[in-house]
């Protein structure tokens, strides 16, 4: 399947910057099943999927202005809803989404 082609499934010209809830999905490259498999039904995350949970679960330590609610670790992708937090964080004025300081984001800090 050649997912360049697919349907673009943002709408034109909002601004995802705004308060409110966000289904985000994040899948591995050429959808291998680095997260682990599926046993009896059952996820069974390996130590990558758990790595994926512990970083999904991290969010808000990184951006501020966000919350988690439901999300899901499958072997091959990740089903999460982001909640940003706010009245407009599409100002320029500190107050945005965007990271406050990247070095929070590396392994090496």
């Amino acid at each position: 399947m050649n997912d360049h082609n697919r349907k673009p499934n943002r709408l034109q010209d909002y601004d995802y910057s705004h308060a409110g809830y966000y289904l985000v999905t994040i899948c591995t490259q050429d959808k291998v099943n680095y997260f682990g498999g599926i046993e009896k039904g059952q996820i069974q995350l390996n130590d990558i999927g758990q790595i994926a949970t512990d970083c999904w679960q991290d969010i808000p330590e990184h951006f501020r202005n966000t919350a988690l609610d439901e999300f899901v670790v499958m072997p091959n992708h990740i089903h999460g809803i982001i909640i940003i937090k706010g009245d407009d964080f599409s100002r320029n004025d500190g107050d945005g989404v965007g990271n406050a300081d990247l070095r929070s984001l590396r392994r090496d800090r």
